[in-house]
């Protein structure tokens, strides 16, 4: 700390102000109250798995911003996938029993970075402002996109997932129709079998659409599949069949309660 405040001191002159006693003490002082909580946590989660207790691992950001799998040089610095759960928690992979996908039900992306199927214009900004979607730590407007298919079965295949959770399906109430991106084409025109490598590849492609009608109604106090719009319904039930998964949850609004289930997997 002294290191860094000379530095500072250096570097800023009269305008670095910085009192490392004060600072360090401060921290001794949360440091009691952090202490209890410390332990080997290897061990701790290794023995409540093997006691039967039920472990709920939550990820953070996406795969798509994976350092090892993402859209590389814009990911973060860790495994948000599927393999951060043995390389951060030290709990083997056969332990996992289900794996669930949180998708939205259009996409986002915060920053720079290829995005093949953004939508731009006033469309972006009404689905952002409905959405909220905004960076919790900074406040960024997020980029707006339709669905992205090769992305979400791309991100499947990694992280072996057997549900999805389709969030803010509400959403995209507004809309007349609403757009899936199916595929990819790059520039000479060949069909993409996934999310390409190659950065210059993928900010190159052209993204091929299903267009889906919307429904047009108000569905944020819904909660159960049969009363969904047979159009929403349609539209769930075509994400699904494109990349076969099982979409068993769906987000029609803000609260925890604003789940509906759907029954089973296929058409119901």
């Amino acid at each position: 700390g002294k290191r860094i405040a000379m530095d500072g001191s250096k570097r800023f002159a009269d305008g670095f102000n910085y009192d490392v006693n004060a600072d360090v003490q401060k921290h001794t002082e949360l440091a009691k109250s952090v202490q209890p909580l410390v332990t080997d946590t290897v061990e701790y989660i290794n023995d409540a798995y093997d006691s039967g207790k039920r472990i709920l691992i939550e990820g953070a950001n996406a795969t798509m911003l994976d350092i090892d799998f993402g859209t590389y040089p814009y990911v973060t610095s860790s495994n948000p996938s599927i393999g951060g759960i043995a390389t951060g928690l030290g709990l083997a992979p056969n332990k996992i029993q289900a794996l669930v996908g949180v998708v939205k039900a259009y996409t986002t992306r915060v920053g720079a970075g290829p995005y093949p199927t953004e939508i731009f214009g006033t469309l972006a900004e009404r689905l952002r402002e409905i959405g909220r979607e905004y960076g919790t730590t900074t406040g960024r407007p997020r980029r707006i996109g339709w669905m992205d298919i090769v992305a979400l079965r791309y991100v499947c295949r990694i992280n072996g997932l057997t549900h999805l959770n389709l969030t803010k399906l509400d959403v995209l109430s507004e809309q007349d129709e609403i757009l899936i991106g199916v595929r990819y084409r790059s520039k000479d025109g060949e069909i993409l079998a996934s999310v390409p490598a190659d950065l210059e590849t993928l900010e190159g492609v052209t993204v091929e659409y299903e267009t889906m009608p919307g429904w047009k109604s108000d569905i944020s106090k819904v909660r159960r599949w049969e009363d969904l719009p047979q159009a929403a319904r349609d539209y769930v039930q075509r994400i699904e069949d494109l990349i076969g998964v099982y979409c068993k949850w769906i987000g029609v609004g803000p609260g925890r309660d604003a789940i509906v289930n759907k029954p089973k997997m296929g058409k119901c």
